[in-house]
């Protein structure tokens, strides 16, 4: 499995960067209230909380599908892996004018996680376009 991701260190990446996907998949999902809570959100944004979150699920199966089925493992995968860098990017770029730039929604509930959070997504995601370029463009 190594040999499939260029070595330890772009497993590591991967496994990382999809755990912190899971990790918010199952609060937005599956502690949806508590999520909603954190954020002082009124419960009716429940439904598009938990269609945020199946967005995390897409992506984790396909990840596990990748690491540990896909006889190639990520070799011609640059589509799956391209997404996943513009949406940690796109995510990164609308938290900053979200909590920057606009005040809609601000509260003193609001924290910097939604700039935070996405900014390492794309510093990860960002690495492993890198790091596996010889295999996921082939």
């Amino acid at each position: 499995m190594i040999e499939k991701f260029n070595g330890i260190i772009y497993l590591i990446i991967f496994i990382v960067h999809f755990l912190a996907y899971a990790f918010y998949a199952y609060r937005t999902i599956f502690t949806t209230k508590a999520f909603l809570d954190q954020y002082g959100m009124d419960v009716t944004g429940s439904i598009m909380t938990r269609f945020f979150g199946s967005l995390f699920v897409g992506a984790v199966v396909m990840a596990l599908y990748i690491m540990f089925v896909r006889p190639n493992g990520v070799e011609e995968t640059w589509g799956f892996f391209n997404l996943i860098f513009l949406q940690n990017l796109s995510a990164f770029i609308i938290g900053v004018y979200s909590i920057k730039i606009s005040d809609l929604g601000v509260t003193e509930k609001t924290s910097i996680e939604g700039i935070i959070a996405p900014g390492i997504l794309t510093v990860l995601s960002a690495i492993l376009c890198y790091g596996l370029a010889d295999k996921i463009y082939s």
